[in-house]
């Protein structure tokens, strides 16, 4: 049997996606949310996390002289933790070598585009609408140190509409974003990924559910 893993959850925003992993619970992740990280103090996604009794932490980026020390500001708070996996959910920074090196294929991001679409940007939808494609959609990926360009664990795809503004695509985008981060978590935490350059299969489902550590 898969042991239930532990998850860390990396969030800066209104924490829409780590709610959508909180709702989804153990049943349906193979895992467990133990702690919240953030780089903002009064981050919503802080505030989702205490009323769900989960533990959070802050790193703030300006209480650092450089970036690499905020980096391993990071990972020393990340290895408190023990997390198995760390999701990036509406993360406001690009992660440096110092996590990067020490959980390599064990952390994923969410990104509100088709990758390799519109990779990169902050304002992928309103690339998206700018360009004028007819589907946009989401991918759940491997963080690696090219940005936006870790092996694709999960995608979902959504038709624009014709009337969409960044506001109502983004809205709609977000349901699919809840989806594939919850189908790539479980996944993951259920030892059915399996990576191979930048090709991820999906492995057949184990008969036994995981159990508790």
């Amino acid at each position: 049997m898969v042991p239930l893993r532990r998850i860390v959850v990396l969030a800066s925003g209104r924490g829409t996606n780590l709610q959508a992993l909180i709702d989804a619970g153990r049943d349906r992740l193979g895992g467990e949310i133990v702690t919240v990280i953030s780089q903002r103090r009064g981050s919503p996604a802080l505030a989702r996390a205490e009323s769900h009794g989960i533990a959070t932490r802050v790193v703030p980026l300006r209480a650092y002289v450089t970036r690499p020390a905020w980096d391993q500001a990071l990972a020393d708070a990340l290895v408190e933790s023990a997390p198995d996996l760390i999701v990036c959910a509406g993360f406001g920074l690009i992660l440096g070598r110092a996590v990067l090196e020490r959980y390599p294929a064990r952390i994923v991001n969410v990104h509100p585009a088709l990758l390799p679409a519109f990779a990169g940007g902050l304002h992928a939808q309103a690339d998206a609408l700018a360009y004028g494609v007819k589907i946009t959609g989401c991918t759940v990926h491997f963080v690696t140190e090219d940005l936006d360009a870790g092996p694709i664990i999960a995608q979902r795809a959504l038709a624009v509409r014709d009337d969409d503004t960044v506001e109502s695509l983004t809205e709609r985008l977000l349901v699919e974003e809840h989806a594939a981060l919850v189908e790539a978590v479980d996944l993951f935490c259920r030892d059915r990924l399996a990576v191979s350059g930048r090709r991820v299969a999906i492995l057949r489902e184990r008969e036994s559910p995981p159990c508790a550590r």
